[in-house]
């Protein structure tokens, strides 16, 4: 501990670390303000196991189903632990939306209860949450063995990343802050973050947040300006229209929108600017001599490169939620010139285009970040000895 108080290197690069965690624990503490939002007040949630089912109430039609599946249920938590009562499973008829369950299932459910007695229980879904929580830890147990202390920080990282999404980004939306300015500002400080838990605060991690910053600058400006050219509504969004009804009319859903656009390729646009900032002081490192200009010119090349393959990870990243809807169209034989002018695919193409835009910029932004901050040091330092002698 003395060595590391005293060393200013390691200092710079746990100290990052150190700001990481107690950021954690600080944003797991922050209420968002809606907690006492709940739609059932009077409810308990737990997992429950399928003893039986009851299929007689259900109505088949074709491919859907709908009316009611009554299941007998023993209630693992809460409340009512170890409990059988009977549970409903309300079928809308909605594939994407109904589950049906069978014997041995566990589900999540809500009871409703007054005092000691139970009201009614309703079955929400699957049980899912052990398995997402084993699936996390196999994750990080795989990360921390392959990586180390990088994996550590990794997982740190990303902790970070949902808690500052759902605790701060979220509920300021919800309360009817500017989406774009609050989305710049958490990308900000995440880009901040995630770079420095790699380099630590050094020059290298002020010239990769340099560049990164301004290249979700470029893609925030372009997003705005091509939605309202476009014209865009926000309530493309995945169920953006039910918050409206739900009592958040208010919100303005086309600037959310707009800052959906910049937030989703800051990921790519972090990883870009990591990646030249890192061959830029590796050239550094292995010519101290280099001049700036000549610096910058070497992170401008290794940009070009990566720019062919980053560029269509977005692509990928974005039309792969939308392939149902692409066999929609094939299927019906919609023309190309139709598909093109359907807002769902304007609006992804505002998407892959512009985050293209900004990791076009990223590129050139920060080669010449990393060249003015990394290179010509040992330069001006011969140039400042030089002076010194001279004078005397």
């Amino acid at each position: 501990m003395t060595s590391l108080l005293r060393d200013p290197a390691r200092r710079r690069y746990y100290a990052p670390l150190l700001l990481c965690l107690v950021l954690i624990a600080v944003l797991l503490a922050l209420p968002t303000g809606f907690e006492g939002a709940l739609q059932y007040q009077q409810a308990d949630r737990c997992a429950a196991r399928v003893l039986s089912v009851d299929d007689s109430a259900i109505i088949d039609t074709g491919l859907v189903r709908s009316g009611e599946q009554r299941c007998q249920l023993e209630l693992l938590g809460g409340l009512f632990k170890g409990q059988t009562t009977y549970g409903v499973n309300m079928l809308n008829g909605s594939l994407e939306q109904d589950k049906i369950f069978a014997p041995g299932d566990k589900a999540m459910v809500v009871v409703s209860y007054q005092g000691d007695e139970i009201l009614s229980v309703t079955m929400i879904d699957h049980y899912r949450i052990n398995k997402e929580i084993l699936l996390a830890g196999v994750f990080a147990v795989f990360l921390i063995l392959f990586a180390g202390r990088t994996g550590v920080r990794a997982i740190a990282s990303f902790a970070m990343t949902i808690l500052m999404l759902w605790k701060v980004l979220v509920p300021l939306y919800l309360k009817g802050f500017h989406p774009i300015l609050i989305g710049l500002a958490v990308t900000l400080v995440l880009t901040l973050m995630i770079i420095a838990l790699v380099y630590g605060f050094d020059r290298r991690c002020a010239a990769a947040v340099s560049g990164a910053f301004l290249g979700v600058l470029v893609t925030c400006v372009l997003g705005a300006a091509f939605t309202d050219l476009f014209q865009i509504h926000g309530a493309v969004m995945s169920y953006s229209e039910s918050l409206l009804y739900a009592g958040f009319s208010h919100l303005n859903l086309t600037q959310i929108f707009m800052a959906s656009i910049f937030i989703g390729s800051a990921g790519a646009v972090i990883d870009l600017s990591v990646d030249i900032t890192s061959a830029v002081n590796e050239v550094v490192e292995k010519r101290p001599d280099i001049s700036r200009w000549e610096a910058a010119r070497s992170g401008m090349n290794v940009g070009r490169a990566a720019m062919g393959t980053m560029t269509t990870t977005l692509l990928l990243a974005y039309s792969g939620g939308y392939v149902a809807l692409l066999m929609v169209f094939m299927a019906q034989g919609t023309p190309l010139y139709n598909i093109l002018n359907y807002k769902y695919v304007a609006s992804e193409i505002i998407h892959t285009v512009v985050g293209s835009f900004g990791l076009v910029t990223v590129a050139p932004l920060t080669a010449l970040t990393s060249g003015f901050l990394l290179a010509g040091r040992k330069q001006g330092a011969a140039a400042d000895n030089m002076i010194k002698e001279a004078a005397e």
